[in-house]
């Protein structure tokens, strides 16, 4: 059996080599739906680790309550809403003892973008408005001077400290702390006399280290300033109600394992808060960092699966290149199928020939394929737009799908040759 595999793979083998170069181009479509399969996939799974990464950086025992209601749609969380239902006094529940029990810190913030300047340079950025608590859940380090402190919110201090990218963005190499920048304000914003021409000059009292982004924006491109002087003299920071406002509540649980717990605090704070039933749709939402990291990775794998699919038509197309040479060769070797028929060649053996040079030309295009779409992968990996990750699942999904690709495809024509009549084939002109 072995014997007889090996002669067939061995005359398929010749049959390939007599027509090098249409064997080379038959083997192309392969090669290039292998390629194009891992690549795409290899950029989905990057796309994913990026993603999680950039969740996990900073823990999963955050919670993140935001204003309106999020509502679920095919599995993506989109919100119904942008209100300003959320208050500085919602915060301050929240960090009072014994209302969120397990609840470590509460951060909240105010943001908005805007312009900063500093002498003739100017950047577009987000202001941050937040509290010391800032820095240690979100895992920041201070490259130089220090962060918001409880006294610059209090006392509403006209002090700034700058994320990295911010910071290179307005000084360059210079060293920034003890400079003023000027923040541009938001026509109606302010009101206390601090501005110099619609613009609050702010003293820079730190730099940050560099951070990378993450799932809840970066803090890199951010100039963080005390809540209070984000609220009331950079911005317009109240309600109709004359409440101080805040864009998002921070809320760092006591551990990951008491995550779930401390969601469910908060909900029932703060529906007792806003008055809001329990069969009522809340004015806010609490996203749990979990959740969120498992919603991530939900959408990413859709994602990659619909990438690999789009490529697996390129494969599908390299196949139907295989059945249509395949025809072409049992056509020009129609004598000599009539000849092994008349010396003793069995239709098992007719037929088993040609599809062993279907195989060869899948396995072999297969083979070159990985290797290429592993090096693209390389080569988008090392351009740093994006990253990529090349996983066995995706090699072995190729490899396989191209090789049931070889023996779907190469069925038809080893059977039309196996059923070749010997006499009718040895007439055959």
């Amino acid at each position: 059996m072995i014997a007889d595999l090996m002669d067939n793979l061995r005359v398929a083998l010749n049959g390939l080599t007599v027509n090098k170069m249409r064997s080379a181009l038959t083997m192309l479509g392969v090669i290039i739906g292998v390629a194009a399969v891992i690549a795409l996939m290899s950029v989905g799974e990057g796309a994913q680790a990026t993603i999680t990464d950039q969740i996990s950086s900073v823990g999963t025992n955050l919670l993140f309550v935001v204003p309106g209601a999020i509502t679920m749609h095919g599995g993506v969380q989109s919100a119904s809403g942008s209100a300003a239902t959320l208050t500085y006094a919602d915060a301050e529940a929240i960090a009072e003892s014994g209302n969120v029990p397990d609840a470590a810190a509460v951060a909240p913030e105010f943001t908005r973008g805007t312009q900063v300047i500093f002498g003739d340079s100017n950047t577009n950025t987000s202001v941050t408005g937040t509290t010391s608590d800032y820095l240690g859940m979100f895992e920041l380090a201070v490259a130089r001077g220090r962060f918001i402190e409880d006294r610059d919110v209090d006392g509403r201090g006209n002090v700034a400290v700058l994320g990295y990218q911010a910071a290179r963005d307005l000084f360059g190499g210079f060293d920034p702390l003890g400079q003023k920048i000027k923040v541009s304000m938001p026509d109606g914003a302010g009101g206390d006399g601090a501005s110099e021409g619609r613009r609050v000059p702010l003293t820079v009292i730190g730099v940050l280290e560099e951070k990378g982004g993450s799932a809840m924006g970066s803090a890199d491109d951010t100039v963080f300033v005390p809540i209070s002087t984000a609220q009331t003299k950079i911005f317009d920071g109240r309600n109709a109600r004359g409440e101080l406002m805040v864009t998002r509540i921070n809320v760092m649980a006591v551990s990951e394992d008491r995550a779930e717990a401390a969601e469910g605090q908060l909900e029932t704070l703060l529906r007792a808060r806003h008055d809001v039933a329990p069969d009522e749709e809340a004015d806010f939402s609490v996203i749990n960092q979990a959740d969120l990291l498992s919603m991530a990775n939900e959408v990413t794998s859709v994602m990659t699966v619909f990438l690999g699919s789009i490529a697996g038509i390129s494969l599908l197309v390299g196949g139907i290149g295989i059945m249509n040479i395949m025809l072409v060769s049992v056509t020009e070797r129609t004598r000599e199928i009539g000849i092994r028929k008349a010396v003793g060649a069995r239709k098992s053996d007719i037929l088993l020939q040609f599809l062993m040079e279907a195989v060869v030309l899948s396995v072999v295009g297969g083979t070159l394929g990985v290797l290429l779409g592993i090096g693209l992968a390389q080569i988008v990996d090392m351009t740093g737009v994006m990253d990529s990750v090349v996983t066995l699942d995706s090699v072995l999904l190729a490899v396989g799908f191209s090789l049931a690709v070889g023996l779907f495809f190469g069925i038809y024509p080893a059977n039309q040759a196996a059923g070749l009549k010997p006499i009718e084939a040895l007439r055959y002109e």
